[in-house]
């Protein structure tokens, strides 16, 4: 792992904390061992030292009973033994220090039983020699004597190699003991060096992580401060507000917009749900007490509606809802949202009232597709036949004049009659009882051309079409609007070529297709019919489609303006989208694009 990775890392200043409380640790540790090393060697000096002196005391007493001795001898005073007499003992107690001195040493120990030997052979060697001089009178030239002399003076020689041999041990465990003491003393100091430099140069890097993240921690106290500004804000402009329930506390927490939302500043009273029932309506207050004492039961809280009273007596209409979420320790809390929805419900009232016109509007609208179809067709249709018997019975009796009156008036009541038609199809295609049904495309078409088998044989037509599956259509409307289509290209064809139709099908994807700009749906049936007739220009591709707009001049071609209308009703009715694309003087092109169900 990088190093740049690590000390990125969340647990790198715990592990740095850690790892210099162990470098801490040993550090003291080998502190008090080097400490304890050092109290060992001066125990060890101490040690040696009263050895010494118990050693050099022993050989001091010897001495000065082997003196007195001497001096009893020469000057026959019995005072001179006194050294003699108290030096056993005093010997007796230097070799108990001794044994205790070196108890934990075999080898000093087995040179101390040999001391003690030969200082019971040395004392026993003066006793003898006392009581020789006392036998034989001090007689001290007797041949006797000397070797008993000799004797002592081998015997202290012992004693005193063998004191020198115990000094020695003690000096050369002084000796060992001090060289490897100043060989820790020469390593330990650099090693402790080195160790207390890692632990600052590691403290130093927890340092600026620290400092590091004291600076993200307020980068991010300063986010969520704006976060917490941006939500109050944003409570405000949606109005609504949150409010927290702690389950295991059992107490509550409001938004400052909550407050808002009963009308009162916020803060200006303590978030309980005693406090928050004033402001309930009286007629709501019952169903809401119960849906609260249901959320406590249940820790949950579907969606509620209610109304509230401000102080000045303004009633709103709050939505709310809440959901449970555990934290990890496991605290359950209860979230919830409030939303004021007074505004959803005056829309929702206001499209209430605005439906009721438009059923009005309706109902009016089947009247007069009533009048239109019965009332206004029954005098147009005595009016032409009042103009037929008046042609066939008078027209021989009328002048030139009033024969093109008449004329005029027939052609008249001729477009009035097309023009109720088509205002009846119009409005077939806005009725709301619109029912989809998956149909045979195929034979539509052929329905809508034997609609037209008449023109197409007059005007010696060719309608070439492509197959066509099953779609999900209107059938009426989509027979009606092949119709339309087919019967446009006819009306408006090309004096000098036979009427030629051509209409394919395919099925495509939404971004393969430029004019699909607004589309929803994923995929479209794509039909287009294409002619050879006079075509428009495309300055007017959109207003063709405009109810009663009209590119000709009524006197040049027959017609109401209402067919394209139609057809632009019809697809718009299956969600769908219809182009024009034209070209004066070579055809006219439309594209149909009705979504994939």
């Amino acid at each position: 792992m990088p190093l740049k990775s690590i000390y990125r890392a969340p647990w790198f200043v715990k592990a740095v904390f850690v790892i210099s409380f162990f470098l801490i640790f040993f550090v003291a540790g080998v502190t008090y061992k080097n400490m304890s090393d050092l109290s060992d060697s001066s125990d060890l000096v101490t040690e040696k030292y009263e050895v010494a002196i118990e050693l050099e005391q022993i050989l001091s007493y010897l001495k000065d009973a082997e003196t007195g001795q001497r001096g009893f001898v020469i000057i026959k005073d019995s005072t001179y033994l006194e050294p003699y007499f108290s030096g056993r003992e005093n010997i007796n107690n230097s070799l108990a220090e001794l044994k205790e001195l070196i108890k934990d040493e075999p080898e000093q120990g087995q040179n101390l039983i040999e001391l003690n030997f030969l200082i019971d052979n040395c004392l026993a060697n003066l006793e003898q020699v006392q009581r020789f001089i006392l036998k034989e009178q001090n007689n001290i030239n007797s041949p006797a004597f000397e070797p008993l002399f000799a004797r002592g003076k081998k015997i202290m020689d012992q004693i005193r190699a063998k004191i020198k041999v115990m000094l020695d041990v003690q000096n050369k465990k002084l000796e060992i003991n001090q060289k490897e003491y100043e060989n820790n003393l020469k390593v330990t100091p650099i090693f402790l060096y080195l160790l207390m430099l890692l632990s600052l140069l590691l403290l130093i890097g927890a340092y600026f992580k620290i400092i590091s993240n004291l600076k993200k921690l307020e980068a991010s106290n300063q986010a969520l401060e704006l976060f917490k500004e941006s939500a109050n804000q944003s409570e405000i402009v949606s109005k609504h507000g949150n409010w927290t329930w702690n389950i295991e506390k059992d107490t509550f927490s409001f938004s400052d917009n909550l407050y808002r939302l009963l009308g009162e500043e916020p803060h200006s009273f303590a978030p309980t749900i005693a406090n928050f029932m004033k402001f309930v309506h009286p007629e709501d207050l019952e169903k809401l007490s119960a849906q609260v004492e249901e959320m406590k039961e249940n820790e949950n809280l579907p969606f509620i509606y209610y109304r509230v009273i401000h102080k000045n007596g303004t009633i709103k209409h709050l939505k709310a809802y809440g959901k449970v979420v555990v934290s990890g320790e496991n605290r359950r809390n209860l979230l919830g949202t409030t939303t004021d929805i007074t505004d959803e419900i005056e829309s929702f009232r206001a499209l209430e009232k605005r439906n009721l016109e438009l059923e009005r509007n309706n109902k009016e609208l089947s009247a007069f597709n009533h009048v239109a179809s019965h009332d206004l067709q029954e005098p147009l249709r005595k009016i032409q036949t009042f103009l037929s018997r008046l042609e066939d019975k008078e027209e021989d009796n009328l002048s030139e004049s009033g024969l093109k009156y008449m004329s005029r008036i027939k052609n008249a009541a001729t477009r009035m009659r097309l023009l109720i038609d088509d205002l009846l199809q119009f409005s077939r295609t806005n009725k709301a009882d619109k029912v989809f049904e998956v149909s045979n495309i195929n034979l539509l078409l052929e329905g809508a051309k034997q609609d037209l088998a008449e023109v197409i044989a007059r005007e010696n037509a060719t309608i070439n079409a492509d197959a066509f599956p099953v779609i999900n259509v209107i059938p009426f409307q989509i027979q009606q609007l092949f119709a339309n289509l087919i019967g446009n290209s006819l009306k408006y064809k090309s004096e000098d070529r036979t009427p030629e139709i051509n209409i394919t099908y395919e099925m495509v994807k939404t971004e393969s297709e430029k004019l699909l700009t607004n589309a929803t749906a994923d995929s479209y049936h794509k039909i287009e019919f294409k002619d050879n007739g006079i075509g428009f220009d495309n300055e007017y591709a959109e207003r063709i489609f405009v109810l009663f707009n009209r590119l000709h001049n009524k006197d040049e071609y027959t017609g109401t303006g209402i067919g394209l209308s139609i057809c632009k009703k019809i697809i718009e009715n299956h969600q769908g989208f219809i182009f024009a694309n034209g070209e004066t003087g070579v055809g006219a092109t439309f594209t149909i694009y009705i979504p994939v169900v």
